[in-house]
């Protein structure tokens, strides 16, 4: 309620004090989180009325029977009062919802899962849910026909979650804009190979339950830690026979390498140069955001494509090096710079396939300036993506969910940033990356974010490049 609105309404004193003392007090009766945040292109995506803080997730998955028994502990800041608040959860079987220890009404509806506390939740009040879930967690068809969610790979299973998929396999607020730690416990049958984001904590052998096993050999918990924090589509479990490899980059961060058997070999070249990017990106980007670097390779034809998954990208089939080099640049662009929304989507793709041909570049190969002439000329014979309809919709304003994917988010997400370099001078160009990476680190940004702080970085009115490669919908010339 509006101060301004009280001012003109003939309020008692003595009633107003009341009104004072009671909002002072937080004892305002609470009302309905909102069921969804109003993206421009997943308007259901996320919920209203908290911000997560954290994560615990402890899961125990069988690939014999795609069975998921689950347990999800959620802390949140209330960001009102609150009477009931929504999840994100597609499938699976509710089996019980706590919150702050006492026991919570809930309903399904659709992919919408409403809490509603036994008592009103302050505005400012740190909360814990937990929900007890379990079933088979199913993939989710994208808009533009992919699958994401949790996807079985014959031997195993992985969740992967660009846009909306995170859901199918845990209730959160899944909405890029809500970040938070994670906690991950993954419990799979002995022999099975469970990884996640972050870091290792454990590896612990148990007892198993023979009707959970394949064998009743046992079973084998992993425990993960996510300290920075994380949009929910970047979350990852992959379960499989994989083969693991450890080790460091020359600064020192750590490498978890997770590879299926049947791409082990072919994966080897693309997999030996992550320590290599990595140090290579922290001297364009700045430091690397997190503690740990790695990659998780699932068996070829899993998943139709690859996603930069924090800490351990997702690859389906052995990556080639330019497709190692452009998941790790998200861990800057797209990881610890996060989009605000869907629409914001250049600001991870464009950046990473700049990424592509700065490492080019770098590498005596073809120059940004090289590739840029080439997508405006269509020479395929510098790129074969040159012919694409890169110049089919400004970054910037995809059409709709299913556009936000394609071939302008991409390329001519990259040629902005050109276009960028092109009119402020390499100085100030690479001090504006790096500046980004380092003042919106474990953020979130907007386009408007990102174009305010370009022109206040290096000090130019960019309002050309903004009409023009940005937001017009003219093929620039």
């Amino acid at each position: 309620m509006e101060h301004r609105a009280l001012s003109r309404l003939a309020v008692p004193a003595a009633a107003l004090l009341a009104l004072t003392t009671a909002c002072t007090a937080g004892t305002v009766q609470g009302r309905p989180g909102a069921s969804g945040l109003r993206d421009p292109y997943f308007p259901k995506a996320g919920n209203g009325g908290y911000q997560v803080e954290h994560y615990g997730l402890d899961l125990d998955y069988d690939p014999a029977d795609g069975e998921l028994n689950a347990t999800a502990v959620i802390t949140a800041r209330a960001e009102q009062g609150l009477s009931s608040f929504n999840l994100d959860l597609s499938g699976l079987n509710v089996e019980s919802v706590t919150v702050q220890g006492k026991g919570a009404r809930y309903n399904r509806t659709g992919r919408e899962l409403t809490v509603r506390p036994a008592e009103d939740l302050k505005k400012g009040a740190v909360f814990r849910t937990e929900i007890e879930y379990r079933g088979k967690p199913k993939p989710i068809t994208d808009a533009d026909g992919s699958k994401e969610g949790w996807i079985t790979t014959g031997g195993g299973a992985v969740g992967v979650g660009e846009p909306i998929g995170s859901m199918a396999w845990f209730p959160g607020n899944h909405h890029p804009s809500d970040k938070a730690t994670y906690d991950i416990t993954l419990t799979v049958p002995k022999g099975y190979e469970a990884v996640s984001n972050g870091e290792l904590g454990s590896r612990t052998d148990t007892a198993g339950v023979p009707s959970r096993t394949e064998s009743g050999g046992g079973q084998t918990e992993f425990v993960w830690h996510s300290p920075e924090p994380m949009a929910s589509y970047l979350a990852t479990a992959a379960i499989g026979k994989f083969k693991v490899t450890t080790g460091r980059t020359p600064s020192g961060v750590a490498l978890y390498e997770a590879v299926a058997p049947g791409e082990a070999a072919a994966s080897a070249p693309a997999l030996a140069r992550l320590p290599e990017i990595v140090e290579w990106g922290t001297g364009r980007f700045g430091p690397y955001p997190f503690g740990t670097a790695g990659a998780i390779v699932l068996p070829a034809d899993t998943l139709t494509y690859a996603l930069e998954t924090q800490t351990k990208p997702v690859f389906s089939g052995a990556p080639d090096e330019k497709l190692v080099l452009h998941e790790t640049a998200h861990q800057w662009f797209g990881d610890s710079v996060s989009p605000k929304s869907w629409k914001d989507m250049w600001l991870n793709e464009g950046f990473a396939t700049y990424a592509e041909w700065l490492w080019s570049e770098d590498h005596g190969g073809t120059t940004a300036q090289q590739y840029f002439d080439a997508f405006l000329a269509g020479d395929t014979a510098v790129d074969k993506d040159a012919a694409s309809d890169w110049d089919a919709f400004p970054p910037a304003s995809p059409p709709g969910p299913k556009d936000i994917s394609e071939a302008p988010v991409y390329y001519r997400g990259a040629m902005v940033l050109q276009r960028i370099r092109q009119e402020v001078g390499d100085e100030k160009f690479f001090a504006l990356l790096r500046g980004w990476a380092a003042d919106h680190r474990h953020g979130n940004a907007s386009t408007a974010d990102f174009t305010a702080y370009a022109e206040r970085k290096t000090g130019h009115d960019l309002k050309k490049v903004w009409d023009v490669w940005l937001y017009g919908k003219d093929r620039p010339k």
